[in-house]
């Protein structure tokens, strides 16, 4: 139970740090997503007015009759095609997205990726760049029937 609550805790700090920071720093209406195990959402948040634009998610009644499962990847791409079109609606072209503690991975990338082709501006796309990692070389080991000079005396 105990490193439930500090899971728990930890995750909580890790949304009020990103969020956080995306309010200090961007003047631009904030995309927020909210991931559950079934179903995920989104909503517009205009942080000067402190109102929601726009929201959507796997429950809203245009989608909820053509998914098969909030929880995975086709989901969330439908919720992201469905808030640009509801943001466009709105006014809004140029969002910032608050991925909110969740990695940008999975669901949560399939949904900013989404809006982004459906014409909502969430700013460049994060490439990451794999490096190459360096084997180490390996040890030549002495043909059977040598002995090695590690256990040798001196």
């Amino acid at each position: 139970m105990k490193k439930t609550k500090r899971a728990g805790a930890q995750r909580q700090r890790r949304t009020w740090r990103v969020s956080n920071k995306i309010k200090k720093f961007s003047t631009r209406t904030r995309l927020a997503v909210c991931r559950t195990d079934k179903h995920i959402y989104a909503q517009l948040i205009d942080d000067v007015e402190g109102r929601t634009l726009a929201f959507a998610g796997s429950l809203d009644p245009e989608l909820r009759g053509e998914l098969k499962s909030g929880g995975n990847i086709e989901g969330a791409q439908a919720v992201g095609r469905l808030i640009a079109k509801r943001a466009l609606e709105a006014g809004v072209t140029k969002a910032t997205f608050d991925r909110r503690g969740n990695r940008y991975h999975g669901r949560v990338a399939a949904l900013a990726d989404a809006a982004r082709d459906a014409g909502l501006d969430l700013g460049a796309k994060a490439v990451v760049e794999e490096k190459p990692v360096a084997k180490a070389p390996k040890k030549e080991k002495a043909p059977k029937g040598e002995k090695s000079d590690k256990g040798a005396k001196k």
